[in-house]
């Protein structure tokens, strides 16, 4: 279980996160929300290593990770993609997805070796199957599609084993069709590994059809957490960000 407590984290004395406190069970599905600016991206950081937090805790499986360098966090269990892919954009699909999951196993030496080792051949191709990337393998990272890209961007954080997933904004850039088949992949890739995922989103209509819970940052404050129904319905999320159309829409 992934558990934080009263994260606090402040930039020139303006909270950026504030008093957050959540808890996320084994192999659960989390959405994300809230305005621009409501510290979303910075609660991953905090989670992720990319930042430390002024004070509280950040537990995984009952052990700390607040101080802990990013390799030494990312061992632990926590895998992050970013709205922004990044790839090795020189390197082939597949040989970005094996040097990682290489690199992962403590088996740097063979990152060189003309012939991988079966086994991290293997996961590779299970990764690349689970999204939609085996077709792909040969493809240098940089000519992918945007999609792609981020699907690459995943699976790069797949590889190494993570127990959770934290995706920020995966289908961010994304045309309708596009979107909702990257998060059609996501939804099947939680249900097929039941790790612990959580994601940043925007669109509200995905939202509502693929997270069981959703917890809702403003202003850098939980301002509420439940089911779909239970967030569309609450009047201090519908004022603080869903906006009355969503509200009717419901109806």
């Amino acid at each position: 279980m992934l558990e934080v407590n009263r994260l606090f984290k402040s930039f020139g004395g303006v909270a950026a996160i504030s008093d957050v406190s959540l808890s996320f069970p084994v192999a659960s599905l989390t959405a994300i929300i809230g305005p621009n600016g409501a510290g979303k991206s910075t609660f991953f950081n905090l989670v992720s290593g990319g930042l430390e937090p002024d004070s509280g805790t950040v537990l995984l499986n009952g052990d700390n990770l607040v101080g802990r360098s990013r390799a030494s966090i990312i061992e632990a269990g926590i895998g992050r993609a970013f709205q922004i892919a990044r790839i090795f954009p020189t390197l082939t699909v597949g040989e970005s997805l094996l040097g990682a999951v290489t690199a992962h196993r403590k088996r740097a030496q063979n990152i060189l070796r003309r012939f991988p080792v079966p086994e991290m051949r293997v996961r590779m191709l299970e990764v690349a199957e689970m999204l939609g990337l085996v077709d792909k393998l040969g493809v240098v990272a940089s000519s992918l599609s945007h999609g792609d890209q981020k699907l690459l961007d995943i699976a790069l954080a797949l590889v190494l084993d993570p127990k959770v997933l934290l995706l920020d904004e995966p289908t961010a850039g994304m045309g309708p069709d596009e979107r909702w088949r990257m998060i059609e992949r996501v939804h099947e890739l939680w249900e097929r590994e039941k790790i612990t995922l959580i994601f940043i989103e925007h669109d509200m209509d995905i939202v509502f059809r693929i997270a069981p819970r959703i917890c809702v940052l403003c202003y850098g404050r939980l301002l509420a957490e439940g089911t779909p129904g239970e967030i569309r319905d609450n009047p201090a999320v519908i004022e603080a960000y869903l906006g009355a159309s969503h509200e009717e829409a419901a109806v």
